[in-house]
């Protein structure tokens, strides 16, 4: 009797962001008629993003996919996993999974878009199982940089997938418990048919050092620094980090003003929850500053990866409107630059260090995420049949990759993704079977995608070269020049210095519409091209620069 081997069942995994680059970290898990969304990141804007203030994920696949959408299911509270979260939840309204800390950073920002009561919001604890159509997914205990961190297993007909979301070693955490490693070694015993793990650190060999090595750090700088203000930068959302300096000044007597709009609101949701203690009559308002010596205060801001309007860098440059940086103030860095950030980091450090202040940011932070061997302890326990890096620049998941070869996994059992591609996967073979759209739509003030390439040129071309605009008015029927042509120009030459310069261009201009009336052409558009072009010719020989043209005709 033949019998026919039974091909294993196999399950889709999506990833629509948080590969190739830091940031936008979603992605799809897909069986049958289901599809679950891990995390939903923002990114923060490149340089050549002028003017946009966020970027999120496009997410049209699952917009097309919509009533398959059973839940996102996030990690933990950082901007990369939950930032796009308001955007996305507008066009796909699905119910939101996450244990208590993230929830309440999250609905901090649901309440600011109103979509608090139109949110359906599910809080879990470590070690809860929930049910997604066939998905199951339990939910185990991590550390990181913020608490309430979570791994998930995610069990389908297929098999279980553990994804690592952001996660390291701690064995002495400042809030909490250490990393379940337990539960990994069960599931490893059990059969673990993928781990997705965290690379942002896999390029760095040994163990991250736990957070508490800060903590003593910061208490040291307190000890040698009795006299002036200590004002700290540091995420926002890093709650320990800031538990441990709240420890350190009400211990040294000092007070704690607490600065940055999202420095604020994470401290008041995590104060809120119990994650972060804080002693009675040691927060003070910043109106009260004045009312207390230097060395009685602590000042805890936003501003570590120097940015413009974060509050540590208006302070560097004088436009902060409650505090001024003078000498005898210590400033500590209490983070490391994001890649792309370095060179903004040390400008606000010149600035600080010119106003006469002390600067610490040497040994002042640890990082987040596993190292090489934490990552290989996590493999050992779990023994999965596929390694599947995530999280970080394609470097970052190639040194992922590398540890998985040093750990006995060939290529085939190897797998890094890009951002749209849609990976099958079962026992009996792992390959990409496809591409879904993908992409980055930009976020600028209330307008969520209209912001495209087209318009990042052109505010390029205005940033580089600057603008003229020819303005006219002609006489209708006849196109007979009434006044103008005037010309104004921004960002290109200051008119007042340069006025034989401005007066060449009214000729150029002038004569440009001549021609066009000589050749009888009457069409605005083209008389608006023959400007432009000629106007163009004649700056660039004379200037070697292009500015934008804008020809406006007036009719009367």
């Amino acid at each position: 009797m033949n019998r026919t081997r039974k091909k294993n069942k196999s399950i889709k995994i999506i990833p629509l962001g948080g590969l190739e680059h830091i940031g936008m970290n979603t992605t799809c898990f897909e069986y049958g008629d289901d599809i679950i969304v891990v995390d939903c990141g923002m990114a923060f804007p490149e340089e050549g993003m002028l003017g946009v203030d966020l970027v999120i994920p496009d997410i049209t696949y699952l917009r097309e996919n919509i009533d398959r959408v059973r839940g996102f299911i996030i990690t933990h509270g950082h901007e990369d996993h939950i930032g796009a979260l308001p955007y996305v939840l507008n066009v796909v309204n699905k119910p939101v999974y996450a244990t208590k800390l993230t929830m309440g950073i999250i609905e901090k920002k649901l309440d600011e878009h109103d979509l608090l009561d139109t949110t359906q919001r599910i809080i879990v604890k470590h070690g809860d199982v929930i049910n997604l159509g066939c998905f199951t997914i339990e939910f185990i205990k991590t550390n990181h940089s913020i608490s309430d961190a979570t791994a998930l297993a995610i069990t389908s007909p297929a098999g279980t997938i553990v994804h690592t979301g952001d996660f390291k070693i701690d064995y002495t955490p400042v809030y909490g418990e250490m990393i379940d490693l337990t539960r990994f070694a069960e599931l490893g015993k059990q059969g673990v048919l993928a781990l997705m793990c965290d690379s942002t650190n896999a390029e760095k060999p040994g163990f991250t050092q736990s957070e508490r090595t800060v903590g003593r750090k910061i208490k040291s700088i307190f000890d040698e620094h009795e006299k002036g203000r200590i004002i700290i930068a540091t995420f926002a959302s890093n709650v320990d980090r800031v538990q441990q300096i709240i420890n350190a000044a009400y211990e040294h007597g000092r007070k704690v003003i607490v600065e940055g709009r999202s420095m604020v609101n994470y401290i008041t949701v995590a104060t809120e929850l119990g994650y972060l203690k804080m002693p009675e009559n040691t927060l003070i308002d910043i109106q009260d500053m004045n009312n207390y010596p230097d060395d009685r205060l602590v000042l805890i801001t936003t501003g570590s990866q120097g940015e413009t309007m974060a509050a540590l860098s208006r302070m560097a440059a004088d436009t902060h409107k409650k505090v001024k940086i003078k000498p005898g103030d210590t400033i500590v860095f209490s983070s490391s630059p994001i890649p792309g950030n370095e060179k903004a980091v040390t400008n606000v450090i010149n600035e600080l260090y010119r106003k006469g202040a002390e600067v610490i940011f040497q040994d002042t932070h640890v990082s987040g995420h596993a190292r090489q061997e934490e990552i290989k302890l996590i493999y050992a326990l779990t023994k999965p049949l596929y390694a599947i890096p995530v999280h970080g620049e394609y470097k970052h998941l190639r040194a992922g990759a590398e540890i998985a070869r040093t750990m006995g996994y060939d290529d085939d059992h190897i797998l890094i993704l890009s951002s749209g591609d849609v990976l099958q996967l079962s026992r009996d073979n792992a390959q990409v079977v496809g591409h879904v759209q993908h992409g980055t739509v930009m976020v600028d003030g209330l307008g969520i995608g209209d912001v495209g390439n087209i318009v990042l040129r052109d505010r390029q071309m205005l940033s580089q070269n600057g603008l003229i605009i020819v303005t006219m008015t002609l006489e209708k029927h006849t196109n007979k020049m009434l006044a103008g042509p005037e010309i104004i120009s921004r960002g290109f030459v200051y008119v007042r210095e340069s006025e034989a310069l401005i007066e060449d261009c009214r000729r150029v201009a002038e004569e440009a519409y001549t021609k066009c009336m000589d050749n009888e052409v009457t069409d605005w558009n083209r008389i608006k091209g023959q400007i432009r072009n000629d106007l163009s010719d004649y700056l660039w020989r004379e200037t070697r620069r292009n500015p934008m043209i804008l020809t406006i005709i007036m009719e009367v």
